[in-house]
């Protein structure tokens, strides 16, 4: 396979499943300024890391594997930047979720609540959510599947009790 082949393949990979990476950087960013780099690097590191993907993978699998590694990485140099840095006012871009077809008013607590949960969990809801089977979690997140599943049940648990609230 040729260089101009890879490019293209990556290309349709990405746009393809643009909506992982928007799903990993809206999950672990709220500022614009701070999801555009997030973004870029994610693509960044997809597009490197092609030439070594191993084909027997789901290819959304690995996609979530890359963007979940360089979320995590960004969010822990960016919280080490944050001890150093003076406050100053932001500015925060939120999209009104009500303009959409399907909007439920229970999105907006849910996001509330997966926000509270450390990086993995988040990583790992973020994949249930998205329909992702315990074998595909368990490859992108490095655990065995009944860690998986153990670890889903306890943030159902979790996620029940909080609404409940």
């Amino acid at each position: 396979m040729n260089e101009s082949t890879n490019v293209i393949d990556i290309s349709k990979i990405i746009e393809t499943n643009r909506g992982i990476i928007y799903k990993v950087v809206n999950s672990y960013c709220s500022h614009i300024n701070e999801q555009e780099d997030l973004m870029q690097e994610i693509i960044f590191q997809i597009v490197k890391g092609y030439k070594n993907f191993d084909h027997n993978v789901k290819v959304t699998t690995w996609m979530y594997k890359v963007a979940f590694n360089v979320a995590i990485s960004y969010y822990r140099k960016l919280k080490t930047r944050q001890k150093h840095m003076i406050p100053m006012p932001s500015k925060i871009v939120v999209i009104d979720e009500r303009e959409t077809n399907e909007y439920d008013e229970r999105i907006p607590q849910l996001r509330t609540f997966i926000n509270e949960f450390d990086a993995l969990h988040k990583a790992i809801l973020i994949m249930y959510l998205d329909g992702n089977s315990h074998k595909e979690i368990s490859s992108a997140m490095g655990i065995s599947v009944s860690n998986v599943g153990t670890k889903i049940n306890r943030i159902k648990t979790q996620l029940k009790k909080k609404f409940k609230q």
